[in-house]
């Protein structure tokens, strides 16, 4: 009884680590770097959450709409972003489920962040704003993706 590897879906590459030289599949690196996107954008979330009030554009009558909008905007992105990486083994509902968990996780973190930032506060309907956004596009995503049995007429 042990462990089997399919080694024929695996490339070797070699990588330095801690002083050694170690084996990786081609296979791992891609998954790493799937997580790219998600990193940039919760990089652009901590920088934009990170900005005091008084550097925080005023949008006049529509500055409600325009700040709210872009957390929905931004949170939903981002569980994209991490449905993206989630590996496809996992089923739709699973990476679904799993991506906005974690973006509720990063939602409340950001609150806490933001409630350190000069002039701002932490609220929870922006953690429900978040969340929302994140729902929809989650749907909407994983509802068309490549990993989707929808069917392509093209």
């Amino acid at each position: 009884m042990g462990i089997q590897i399919d080694r024929s879906r695996m490339i070797s590459t070699s990588i330095w680590e801690g002083g050694r030289i170690c084996a990786m599949s081609r296979r791992n690196s891609v998954l790493g770097f799937r997580w790219v996107p998600a990193l940039i954008m919760m990089g652009l979330i901590f920088m934009f959450s990170s900005l005091p009030n008084s550097n925080v554009p005023y949008f006049g009558q529509w500055d409600l709409l325009i700040k709210k909008g872009g957390h929905a905007l931004g949170f939903g992105m981002l569980g994209l972003a991490y449905a993206y990486a989630l590996p496809s083994r996992l089923s739709r509902g699973q990476r679904w489920f799993l991506s906005l968990f974690m973006v509720v996780l990063f939602a409340l973190s950001d609150e806490f962040h933001q409630s350190f930032v000069e002039g701002r506060n932490s609220s929870l309907v922006d953690v429900l704003i978040d969340t929302t956004g994140a729902m929809i596009m989650l749907t909407l995503g994983l509802a068309y993706s490549s990993n989707s049995s929808s069917k392509s007429t093209s």
